[in-house]
């Protein structure tokens, strides 16, 4: 078996008093898209910051793609793509210039006009940046990340500043990526953004990763008690809670002679596993 893209053991970094991370593990297989979900503060952003070797770290092992990020030479940042929160300069390069800029940089980059077409600025190729809406400045640097062709691409909080439709395209790009082998480690608030994407999410609260599974199964959502609702012969809303979610539907069915007013059969939401592995820590 290849080794993992992402290996961490007992990672910690402290800031004074603060500890912003408090012996962390985590792996990402090759191939993999990862999402790490967790409130502000929680340790997202440094843990990522980590592995891409921007932020040095008090304690713990770290390997990215084979390599300690602390002591990565320079072959290996060319392997790497990274997104920033936010990213300040360029704005008196067109976007073209600016990506043109950032393929000198890589061995193997992909065209300019490729990457113009995935992040969907053609028409604004030759724009300054400056002149961008925050969602296109958004599209700009996500195409900064892919043009050197990452064997590892870095998001975080990648769709800030996109409508709905921007997002959507976004979502196809990193399908589009994912078919093509990249591994992804992907930061987010959006929790649908989150259980489309990614192959696996961990959620990191108070410096600690407390769970990571497939979305379907975090917090052990798909064995959950199903919640089955309908109304009452008197219009009021009823629900019941119940593991056999199929009997209960096949009763209402024989009580009401068929078709069962407002059914309704669910399960517990990601939403409502990240909210109960969290345990009230405020976004």
């Amino acid at each position: 078996m290849p080794e993992p893209a992402i290996e961490v053991r007992g990672l910690r970094r402290t800031y004074g008093r603060t500890v912003a991370v408090a012996g962390l593990d985590l792996t990402v297989e090759r191939g993999q898209c990862v999402a790490l979900l967790g409130p502000n503060g929680a340790g997202k952003t440094t843990t990522t910051e980590i592995l891409e070797g921007y932020r040095h770290r008090d304690a713990g092992e770290v390997r990215v793609l084979g390599t300690d990020p602390a002591h990565a030479p320079r072959r290996w940042r060319a392997r790497i793509g990274i997104v920033l929160q936010q990213v300040s300069d360029l704005g008196e390069l067109t976007v073209r210039e600016s990506l043109r800029h950032f393929a000198g940089y890589y061995p193997d980059p992909r065209p300019v006009d490729e990457v113009l077409t995935r992040i969907g600025l053609e028409e604004k190729a030759d724009a300054r940046g400056r002149t961008l809406s925050g969602g296109q400045r958004r599209r700009l640097d996500v195409g900064l990340g892919i043009i050197g062709r990452p064997e590892l691409l870095f998001l975080d909080e990648p769709t800030t500043g996109f409508d709905p439709e921007a997002r959507r395209e976004f979502w196809s790009l990193i399908g589009t990526l994912r078919a093509e082998g990249t591994t992804i480690l992907l930061t987010t608030h959006y929790l649908d953004e989150a259980e489309a994407l990614a192959d696996v999410v961990g959620v990191i609260s108070r410096g600690r990763l407390v769970a990571l599974d497939a979305p379907h199964d975090l917090g052990g959502r798909h064995a959950g008690r199903a919640v089955v609702s309908w109304r009452d012969d008197d219009g009021a809303r009823r629900s019941e809670h119940t593991d056999t979610p199929t009997r209960v539907v096949a009763e209402l069915a024989a009580r009401f002679g068929g078709e069962v007013p407002g059914l309704a059969v669910s399960r517990p939401s990601l939403e409502d596993a990240y909210l109960e592995l969290i345990g009230g820590e405020a976004e």
